[in-house]
């Protein structure tokens, strides 16, 4: 079994409000490594066996479509395990 990772993230020139109010969060909280942070989903597909490319087509397709709004997010598809 293996699994197939499709992260999304807000395209860079798109503001993140999620991510600001985490950075601002996190000095109040006593952590002052972060000097920026976004904020993105992350879904994991499992399939059986090794991806085939015609799996690993589907999945970019779902992740445009349906996983992402391409106007404002960037997306990568992965496999692990």
């Amino acid at each position: 079994m293996a699994t197939i990772v499709v992260e999304v993230m807000l395209k860079p020139e798109i503001l993140d409000p999620q991510g600001q109010a985490v950075a601002a969060a996190l000095p109040r909280l006593g952590f002052t490594f972060a000097k920026a942070v976004r904020q993105g989903k992350r879904f994991e597909i499992e399939v059986e066996g090794t991806p085939t490319p015609e799996q690993l087509a589907d999945i970019e397709k779902a992740a445009e479509t349906l996983l992402s709004n391409p106007v404002i997010e960037s997306y990568l598809v992965k496999v692990e395990g």
